[in-house]
């Protein structure tokens, strides 16, 4: 299969190694990644903070970009960027009388995935770590972020593919479906609300006795995890792809998030 990979803009601008994680998980299937050289920003920063119109050309350009890979199917280590993609860019098109645009994406989004549902759903994953080789001996907790949970609504998936690497010890989650507070711009919007919830979820994963808490966004990793590095309480934060790409000649780092705090996340309560 021909699989086009969106790095979403923290991968390629702050966590590299996610994009990187993806790639390598796809090529050990035997799948050819490609890599649209023209990609940007999906829009949803734009489209959340109401600025439809100024959405409209980015969802042409990433709708143009990716139509012309010429892939079977397209993935991104974010279930809130393909949220976006699925449940933003028709509509963001419609909005602005491009019929002929909101029927390309939504054809476009049809062949869109986040990780878990591309490797469980499309390419039939059942065994991390006898497919994969994953290989992870720490207590690892997870925790589904929004967009992935409540849009995709990918349900058990990160938690099948987790639950089968080896060495493992994924262990539960208290208050797991409770949101983390970042929420994109709403973290800058509303730092105190934001930050209460933090609180909140810091302690649940600090309650599991958890090594590592791991997510399917970066985003949702890098509020965490700046939270988390305040406390100094040892626990670092690796994406999901991370997790199943390593194996036992490699290990992932932690996530920068664990070690450099960014914005409001440290200041829980």
């Amino acid at each position: 299969m021909r699989i086009a990979l969106l790095a979403t803009c923290l991968a390629d601008a702050m966590f590299p190694d996610v994009a990187a994680a993806t790639v390598t998980l796809l090529q050990r299937l035997g799948h050819q990644v490609v890599f649209p050289q023209a990609q940007t920003c999906c829009g949803q920063m734009h489209v959340n903070t109401g600025y439809f119109a100024e959405a409209l050309p980015i969802v042409r350009h990433h709708v143009q970009t990716f139509e012309a890979a010429g892939v079977d199917a397209i993935v991104a280590p974010s279930g809130s960027c393909v949220g976006s993609v699925r449940h933003q860019h028709a509509m963001i098109a419609r909005k602005g009388g491009d019929d002929g645009l909101a029927a390309a994406a939504t054809d476009l989004s049809a062949r869109t995935y986040e990780l878990s549902e591309l490797l469980v759903d499309v390419l039939g994953i059942t065994d991390s770590a006898a497919q994969l080789g994953s290989y992870f001996p720490h207590r690892v907790t997870y925790h589904p972020t929004c967009h992935s949970l409540r849009m995709l609504r990918v349900g058990e998936k990160p938690l099948q593919l987790l639950s089968t690497v080896q060495g493992i010890d994924l262990v539960e989650l208290p208050g797991a479906d409770q949101c983390c507070g970042f929420g994109g711009t709403f973290a800058l919007k509303n730092p105190d609300v934001s930050t209460a919830m933090l609180a909140d979820k810091m302690a649940g994963i600090i309650a599991s006795r958890a090594e590592v808490c791991s997510a399917g966004d970066s985003s949702c990793l890098m509020h965490i995890g700046g939270g988390l590095s305040r406390m100094r309480v040892g626990v670092r934060t690796v994406h999901l792809a991370e997790i199943l790409a390593a194996t036992k000649e490699s290990a992932p780092a932690a996530n920068p998030a664990s070690t450099t705090a960014t914005g409001n996340v440290g200041a829980a309560r």
